[in-house]
């Protein structure tokens, strides 16, 4: 394998031959190996880092800045890089100091040396295309990077909302097929009244699509973008009409809405998309724990628990209690939202750490938001299709909690008022017997008036009226 020496001002550098990065990323490696996870281990962000590029080299082209020729390989080599030929050249940690100035020049230095190829060159002969003067030509890192993480953001977030789709879809059918099977109710974890198991999943699949409305809403804040504000916002070193070219060549290269900040600014240093989007991810988190330990609790058991409802089963789930069996997918989410939940936290802390007119900690933004909506991504999905599907409703187990319940006398409470129900409730707390059987004991009502209030129809949706009520009267 032969080198090729490539400098910076700081010095001279034998770069092996077969690699397309140059100088200074591989400084940027020598000086930042700590998560040993790499630009080349989320491919979406080097497709936006490549659109970027691209949409710059179109607009310098149309602006006089860039001849035809180098306009095009550095267009060819940045479709060969969204193309994913070249994603093991990306190979700078994705937390970095510098404020992304090293994924920003991995980038650079790949395309120019693709580019170069392509124009019948070698690598490294950087007069004929170089990174920071073609390549980056009309940028800096700090519009480049945030343009490019807002890019992967806004496509990452499409990807989420699919997968939530495909989870609320899922609790959407089982609501259909449990719309029959009658259950207890609980609040504060005791017996409250009646409703359906049915009607339990429809909230889950709403709940749902609720966040689905909520990380569409948080996504429209990274439309806006910096690119053409170069090194605070200022535009320095570029052409007065680039930011709007530019702009017009990002949304034909993405086919996707992005607009130009009306203050670059201002949008420079301002962070506050992504604590909206992490403040998102952790709501969207937080209610799907909520779920995962409704249907640990729903499914509880099977002897000795609710066991209302069965999950598929996975996995053995003990070395040493034979037959056990562990509802491990609900577990693994929880585990994942506990995750984002702590990425919210670190996104928020290098949010408000930025100082003057540049926040140096994006790429741990960048590294914690990428994530959090992987594992997001992938746990609705995986729990859809791995639990919720495969559920079954123990209806005879439904139903025995509900008319053994002391909370069904709440139904009484029209007819023989609070006090009566109160008293039928503390008396079978005691001994055991139905609400049903001290009310007919007592003479407070008939077993006919009793068939009738039990009915589901009238424990599961709102029915009285005085019509109703002065059928009961004795």
């Amino acid at each position: 394998m032969g080198t090729r020496k490539e400098h910076d001002f700081i010095g001279e550098l034998e770069i092996a031959d077969n690699v397309y990065y140059g100088v200074q990323t591989f400084r940027a490696v020598e000086n930042f190996n700590i998560t040993h996870e790499r630009l080349c281990n989320f491919p979406n962000f080097i497709v936006a880092l490549a659109q970027v590029k691209k949409a710059a080299a179109l607009a310098n082209f149309d602006l006089g800045l860039l001849d035809a020729k180098i306009k095009n390989a550095i267009c060819d080599a940045c479709d060969a890089v969204m193309s994913g030929k070249y994603n093991d050249q990306f190979v700078v940690d994705m937390i970095q100091g510098g404020a992304g100035t090293s994924t920003n020049m991995n980038a650079n230095e790949v395309i120019a040396n693709i580019a170069l190829e392509m124009m019948g060159h070698k690598k490294g002969e950087y007069q004929y295309c170089h990174p920071n003067d073609h390549v980056n030509l009309s940028q800096s890192t700090n519009d480049a990077y945030p343009t490019a993480l807002r890019v992967a953001i806004y496509e990452r977030l499409c990807e989420l909302t699919e997968a939530m789709h495909i989870l609320k879809n899922s609790f959407e059918n089982k609501a259909e097929e449990f719309k029959d099977v009658l259950k207890m109710g609980r609040t504060q974890l005791q017996d409250a009244v009646p409703m359906t198991l049915g009607q339990e999943f429809k909230t889950f699949a709403i709940m749902i699509g609720e966040d689905i409305d909520r990380v569409r809403e948080a996504r429209n804040l990274v439309r806006e973008i910096n690119l053409g504000g170069t090194a605070i916002g200022t535009g320095i070193n570029s052409h007065p009409d680039y930011p709007k070219v530019v702009e017009t060549k990002l949304q034909e290269v993405t086919k996707r809405p992005f607009i130009t900040a009306g203050n670059l600014i201002e949008a420079t240093q301002d962070t506050g998309a992504y604590v909206q989007i992490s403040g998102v991810l952790k709501r969207v988190s937080t209610k799907l724990s909520k779920i995962c330990n409704d249907l640990r609790l729903l499914s509880s058991g099977p002897r000795c628990g609710l066991n209302e409802i069965n999950l598929p089963k996975m996995q053995p789930g003990s070395s040493i209690m034979p037959g056990k069996v562990n509802p491990v997918i609900p577990e693994v989410v929880n585990q994942v939202c506990f995750s984002v939940i702590g990425n919210d936290i670190t996104v928020t802390l290098a949010c408000e750490g930025g100082q003057l007119e540049l926040n140096v900690f994006e790429p741990v933004v960048a590294y914690s938001l990428f994530n959090s909506i992987a594992m997001l991504k992938k746990a609705c999905k995986t729990l859809a299709t791995k639990c919720i599907d495969g559920i079954t409703a123990n209806e005879k187990v439904c139903a025995d909690f509900v008319y053994n319940s002391i909370g069904i006398v709440t139904a009484f409470n029209p007819y023989i008022g609070y006090e009566n129900s109160a008293s039928i409730a503390k008396e079978a707390l005691t001994t055991g017997k139905s609400v049903s059987a001290i009310a007919l004991e007592r003479g407070l009502l008939t077993q006919d008036q009793i068939n009738d209030i039990l009915r589901p129809e009238n424990m599961l949706n709102p029915h009285m009226t005085s019509e109703d009520k002065s059928k009961f009267k004795n």
